[in-house]
Formats: C-alpha cells, sequence, structure tokens
C-alpha cells in the first residue's frame, strides 16, 4: 500500500494503521464551498474489478469536519469518499460523492461511534456504501453512479478540513470479492 499525501505522523504495527492529519487536509470539489482540495490522507492500493473493502475505524474527533474512513479514487476528480466526520456538533457518517463536482450525503452515527464500520462495494459504475456501528446491523449510506476505469485505488483516509492533529485508527482492513447484489439492503 501506498500513501497519496502522506501525514506527517503514522505507523503500521499488528495490521492497525494510526495516522495523525496535518493541517487543513481535505478531498473536495467545488460545491457550495467553491473551493477545490485534494490534500487529504489517503492509504491505499489497486484494485480491479468489483469489490467489497471494509474497515474499522475510530479517531479523536474534535474539530469541525475532522473525519476518518474509506475511499474510491480513479483521479483527482473521481472517487468517493466515505467515513466518520465530526459536522453540526456531532458525529456523523459522511459520504461524498464526487465526478467533477462534489455532493455530500450525511446520515447520524447510531451508537458507538467508537467502534465504526465503513464498507464499499463497487459493482461496475455502482457503488454502494454501508456502515455499522459495533457489531450493529449494517445500514445503506449511498447507492449512486461513478464512471470509473477498470482499476480504482482502494483504501482509507483521514482529513482535518480546518485544523490539524485528528489521530485516526483503522482496523481489520479487508478487500476482496464484491458482496452479493442481493445483501445490498
Amino acid at each position: 500500500m501506498a500513501w497519496l499525501n502522506e501525514p506527517p505522523s503514522w505507523s503500521v504495527d499488528g495490521g492497525v494503521l494510526r495516522a495523525v492529519t496535518g493541517p487543513r487536509t481535505d478531498f473536495f470539489r467545488q460545491t457550495f464551498y467553491g473551493w477545490t482540495t485534494d490534500n487529504g490522507h489517503f492509504f491505499h492500493r489497486p484494485v480491479t474489478g468489483d469489490f467489497t473493502a471494509e474497515v474499522r475505524v475510530s479517531a479523536s474527533y474534535t474539530t469541525r469536519f475532522d473525519q476518518a474512513g474509506m475511499m474510491v479514487r480513479a483521479d483527482e476528480r473521481t472517487w468517493l469518499k466515505s467515513g466518520v466526520e465530526l459536522t453540526s456538533g456531532a458525529l456523523h457518517v459522511g459520504t461524498v460523492l464526487t465526478d467533477g463536482w462534489s455532493d455530500v450525503s450525511m446520515a447520524p452515527v447510531t451508537g458507538a461511534a467508537a467502534d465504526t464500520t465503513i464498507r464499499v462495494t463497487r459493482f461496475g459504475d455502482a457503488l454502494a456504501v454501508h456502515c455499522r456501528a459495533g457489531d450493529g446491523p449494517w445500514q445503506l449510506l449511498r447507492l449512486g453512479h461513478l464512471d470509473l476505469p477498470g482499476t480504482v485505488d482502494v483504501g482509507v483516509m483521514c482529513c482535518s478540513p480546518e485544523g490539524a492533529g485528528l489521530e485516526a485508527t483503522f482496523r481489520d482492513l479487508r478487500i476482496g470479492p464484491p458482496m452479493s447484489r442481493e445483501n445490498l439492503e
């Protein structure tokens, strides 16, 4: 695996990745805020074809828009990120789908936010995003279209758009065959 925008501090020990974000880092393009940034931290590997990827994430969310989760990326204009984010004074799971322009959807985190698993599945040009708190049930967050090449980069991301120093921990990262379409909901 490799970094796009390596964070100032990170380590891997026993399959657990820990990273500390740099200042004013994010992935976002235009919509609403009018700015483009592509300097968030993304630890990834190439994946060809359909897949399901999931990871357990926890972090020390302290500053508005601090976030940690997963990313699927073709290039700087075509990507999806989804993770736990501090917004409106509470933790939410945010998903940003970007095809030239970013759009954002948010859902409140139900249950133990300190132990949230994010799962992204690719079915051709469709991406499905699920999350669950602890060992709770999976919740479908997003099903969207993204025109993707055959091989994309898949992995974990963390950002601090309005600060720095978010301490993010990623456990149990798995990337494998896609889940069954029948299990989408």
